[in-house]
């Protein structure tokens, strides 16, 4: 198949075959990686002595540290992978070419190449990142992959291989691009027309969910140890997805890929779709070779954290229902019963108590001025919302209040913990820059406490101190894990540390939020009883008074 404009893909990872995952066979004369440039040179050196045992090195006590080695070109090995292709390699190229490399003694010490820290591979096929290869990237530079032109969006009406009609929307630079990705699909092909002005998706851009990331990476990783190419495994993914967003944003990969760009740079052209931690992984597994491994712990990731999510739903659902029925049959009271009883008591000249007066007041106030009052509701929770997603200080203000409420505080503390220190542990344990990885941490976490806690923890990393002074007297970092994280860092098993941590507060996490769902289900039930009681009450001591008067 073949795209307008289209380019040579990138060198992609490799299978135990010696073939790249695209199915291009390796040359004989692997391209070289130029060195890299890191932020901060000085500060991260004094940083990386601070933890003299990487992944690397905690799992091959043996294994010394990379030493800095600038501007050295290694050939890729059977597991590297180039980020861009190269059509010429050392040899091949002049000598004047290869004496413009930068010098990095002549660089400024904001860009300097560091060694990369290695990763634990489970299948000890990969091997670690050579010297002078470039350094995973940050969280800014996964994230910002701008096209040089910008896709037209198009509507299309196919018919698939069970002979039934499909509709969806591909976005291309032009329809031949979109004519070509569907036949390469074993479509055919009944129309395709430009989408109008007035054609939007509803409900803004597609994302997918931790639950569709957990089953779709597991079967990537899979497709891709079977050896098929990456871009057939992804295929097979679009193909099989149920959902348009779905189909689309992976149609969308299988194009991005298809026109030589790499996976990351494909994955973090989708917008919010895929998570900015799942696109830096990726591309780190670019640097190793090792994608099914990686992959296969984002999947396992994305599981917990829908686990997780599951768990904070079931504990939510039970309080909500019964709210709202409660909410329901106080209206259903106030609406219909009591005006009924009202007007009994008025013709009876019946002496009301005060409970039956004030049920009445607000009976009348809410059969008068019922817009009004949802109206009110509707503007208060809007402004509540907006307020939290778009003012800093009032989400600060009601995060820490809900941090400082008995329960609910330990649900957040405890998940906010077991996010971090896993989310952590995968980057470390893969070879990330710690400055790296706390800078990703900042932008996974909604939570400004923790925001600010990490944003610290970058500072301090720039003048040379240990991860664990900023988390020292924090209110919001549990005892445990504050020592889990010095002891990490005294033996040089921070990822280790990082991932019992993790377990620990899952286990935590669970166990509060079963622990809230048993007290939540006979308060509910006292707050329903008491409300309806309250109502009772004020209908029936009247009606003793009338019965009084007849005697």
């Amino acid at each position: 198949m073949k795209f307008k404009g289209s380019k040579q893909a990138d060198v992609a990872p490799q299978t135990n075959s010696g073939q790249s995952i695209t199915g291009a066979p390796i040359a004989a004369n692997s391209p070289v990686l130029p060195s890299s440039t890191l932020v901060g040179a000085n500060n991260i050196n004094q940083v990386n002595q601070q933890y003299p045992a990487s992944p690397l090195t905690a799992t091959n006590p043996h294994q010394q540290p990379l030493p800095v080695v600038p501007n050295t070109n290694m050939p890729v090995n059977q597991n590297m992978v180039a980020p861009n292709p190269i059509q010429q390699t050392p040899q091949q190229m002049p000598q004047q070419q290869l004496n413009q490399a930068p010098n990095q003694n002549q660089m400024p010490p904001s860009q300097v190449t560091q060694p990369a820290s290695g990763e634990t591979n489970q299948n000890n096929n990969a091997s670690p990142l050579p010297t002078g290869t470039t350094a995973p990237p940050t969280g800014q530079q996964a994230e910002s992959s701008p096209r040089p032109t910008k896709l037209k969006s198009f509507k299309y009406t196919v018919v698939n291989a069970m002979n039934k009609k499909e509709n969806g929307t591909f976005d291309a630079e032009d329809i031949d691009e979109v004519r070509s990705y569907l036949e390469s699909q074993d479509y055919k092909i009944l129309s395709i027309k430009p989408r109008g002005a007035g054609d939007i998706d509803i409900g803004g851009p597609p994302k997918l969910s931790p639950e569709d990331l957990s089953f779709t990476l597991t079967q990537l990783a899979t497709y891709i140890r079977a050896g098929i190419p990456l871009v057939d495994s992804v295929r097979i993914l679009a193909k099989q997805a149920t959902k348009p967003a779905q189909k689309k944003i992976w149609g969308q990969v299988v194009y991005e890929l298809l026109h030589g760009e790499s996976f990351s740079v494909a994955l973090s052209r989708q917008g919010k779709a895929f998570p900015a931690l799942l696109v830096n992984m990726v591309k780190t597994s670019e640097m190793t070779g090792d994608l099914p491994s990686i992959l296969d712990d984002m999947a396992e990731y994305y599981t917990s954290m829908n686990e997780t999510r599951k768990q904070m739903k079931s504990a939510m659902t039970y309080p909500i229902i019964v709210l709202t029925l409660c909410f329901a049959v106080l209206i259903f009271m106030l609406i219909y019963l009591v005006p009924q009883f009202s007007s009994m008591f008025e013709q009876n000249d019946a002496k009301l108590p005060g409970i039956t007066l004030a049920v009445l007041g607000v009976s009348n106030f809410v059969q008068e001025y019922w817009l009004w009052l949802i109206i009110g509701v509707v503007a208060v929770v809007g402004l509540f919302a907006y307020l939290f997603k778009h003012v800093v200080s009032f989400r600060t203000f009601i995060q820490t209040l809900l941090m400082k409420f008995p329960v609910v505080s330990k649900i957040i503390i405890y998940n906010e913990i077991a996010n971090f220190t896993k989310t952590f542990a995968s980057l470390i344990n893969h070879g990330v820059f710690i400055t790296d990885s706390m800078e990703i941490l900042s932008k996974i976490t909604n939570n400004e406490i923790y925001k600010k806690i990490i944003q610290t923890t970058m500072e301090n990393l720039q003048k040379g101190d240990t991860v664990s002074s900023a988390f020292r007297g924090q209110w919001a970092i549990p005892v445990v894990a504050y020592e889990m994280i010095v002891t990490g860092e005294n033996t040089g098993q921070l990822g280790l540390m990082m991932e019992k941590v993790a377990r620990h507060f899952q286990t935590m996490h669970k166990s509060v939020i079963d622990q809230m769902k048993s007290l939540m289900e006979p308060m509910m039930m006292i707050v329903l009883a008491s409300i309806v009681a309250v109502i009772l009450l004020s209908i029936v001591t009247p009606m003793f008074s009338m019965y009084s008067q007849i005697d």
